[in-house]
This record gives structure tokens, sequence and C-alpha cells, in this order.
């Protein structure tokens, strides 16, 4: 737990939230600014800051829970989809990793990424992008 962190006062009992699920690993809890009503972050209950910190161990977990609670809320809120995501420091509002779920309808207002989405330049540029993410995964197995 870090003291001065938000999320652990939630997961630790210290501070109130609307939580709507929870088990050994991890909480979730309505988000205090939702997009949606139904709008929620899944939390580890362990401080970890961002994707790359988290236990290889964790990770199946968390993804299992946010797959049951995105089908939960799409469910209870009579929603068509959710959107699932997860910042890492840019835009990461609570240095605590974090999942939001977000129920979704069609026309509901939210637009693609929330930013300009723009093609690649050529061919030769998607390749060479291509390329270096490829190398990267490679070097970081």
């Amino acid at each position: 737990m870090s003291e001065d962190c938000a999320f652990c006062a939630i997961a630790s009992g210290e501070s109130d939230a609307h939580v709507v699920f929870e088990d050994e690993a991890s909480l979730a809890f309505l988000d205090n600014r939702p997009l949606f009503p139904g709008h929620s972050l899944l939390i580890p209950r362990e401080h970890h800051e961002t994707i790359w910190d988290l236990p290889d161990e964790l990770l199946a977990t968390l993804f299992e829970n946010v797959r049951l609670l995105s089908r939960a809320i799409r469910d209870a809120m009579g929603a068509e989809g959710a959107f699932v995501a997860a910042n890492n420091v840019v835009s990461q509002s609570v240095p605590h990793f974090h999942i939001h779920a977000v129920p979704r309808v069609r026309k509901d207002g939210l637009r693609g990424f929330f930013w300009p989405r723009s093609k690649y330049e050529s061919e030769a540029q998607a390749r060479k992008t291509a390329a270096a993410v490829r190398a990267e995964v490679d070097r970081l197995r």
C-alpha cells in the first residue's frame, strides 16, 4: 500500500467507494466522475502504478475480472457493449494501475479514442513502424 494513494485508501477500506466487485487480488468501484452510469474502475489491491509494474501472476486475474465486470456492467446498464481501457502515466489521474470498464450504446456521444486519428504517411512508414515494434517485442521477450 502507498500512504498517499487514493486507490490504496479505497482498497484498504480507509476511504469509501461504491464497490461493485471484489476478490483477493482486486477491487472494482464506480468512477466518481463517470462517462456513463456504471462506469467502474478495477484496481489491484496491491499498489502498482502501471501495467509494466504488475507481477506476471496478477495479469491473468485482472483481465479475467475485467471481462466479468464489463459484462456485468453491460447487462446491468442495459448497454450494447463496453469500452475497456487503461491509461499508463499519460492521462492517468491516479498513479495506481486501474482499468476502466464503461457501458456503451451506439450513438452515445463518445467518439473513437477521443483524439484525432490519422493514416500513416506511406506504406513504407507503416512497414518501418511495424518492424520497430516487432524488434522491441523480440528484445523484451
